[in-house]
């Protein structure tokens, strides 16, 4: 079983959670704050930390942050009441993977735990498999059979992000503030220019397809056998 830790000072609400969590089938520890979470991950093997942004003795921010250095891939989600643009900035700065506004439906809690493991087991492995196509992160690779591609970096993490999360819509900011950075000058325009890169590259490989969603975003779909 998979051991996420549950970091969030109201009891109720740290109880809901980890029943919730647990009839997933996961395996739950908890914490009332981030000193005693970062106590628990020096003794316990963790997979995935869900927390809280206001806490005793150390708040979530904080927490995240010593968490990063604890691991780089370690998966992080913020639930929190606080839902201001300059929050989640924050959040997202510290080194959180998610962030959920409070109160959470339970049923995208999990989908957003599971699809945060699946990106942590690639990043680990720093290789994305789909059918004959491979993605090697460390060599900018794609690779099919014998035919290999170098990618540029940018148009590289672009399909890999969208190829972890097959048929999931990503909007145009999120992949700029992904790809770029939050304090990326760059435009709009340059996004557009890397999908129709790879569109055209990638345009007579029938394994998968980049889509683009009139009015939201792309999204990757993965071609059936």
């Amino acid at each position: 079983m998979l051991n996420i830790l549950v970091v969030e000072d109201d009891e109720s609400t740290r109880k809901l959670m980890c029943v919730v969590l647990q009839t997933r089938g996961f395996t739950t520890y908890w914490a009332e704050d981030g000193i005693k979470a970062l106590e628990i991950i020096e003794s316990q093997h963790i997979d995935l930390v869900v927390l809280d942004l206001m806490m005793p003795n150390m708040d979530g921010y904080e927490l995240t942050r010593q968490l990063r250095i604890f691991s780089e891939y370690l998966p992080i989600l913020m639930v929190t009441a606080k839902q201001e643009p300059k929050d989640k900035r924050q959040g997202f700065l510290a080194g959180t993977d998610d962030y959920m506004i409070k109160p959470v439906d339970e049923e995208e809690l999990v989908l957003r735990i599971k699809a945060l493991l699946r990106r942590a087991r690639i990043a680990s492995e720093q290789k994305l498999t789909i059918g004959n196509v491979v993605l090697d992160y460390d060599k900018l690779a794609v690779t099919r059979a014998d035919e290999v591609s170098i990618l540029p970096a940018k148009e590289f993490y672009l399909l890999f992000k969208l190829l972890s999360y097959p048929n999931m819509i990503f909007t145009r900011l999120q992949l700029m503030d992904e790809i770029w950075g939050m304090e990326s000058s760059t435009d709009d325009h340059t996004l557009t220019v890397h999908i129709n890169r790879l569109r055209n590259r990638f345009r007579d490989w029938k394994e998968f397809e980049i889509i683009a969603v009139r009015g939201l975003g792309y999204k990757a779909v993965i071609q059936a056998k």
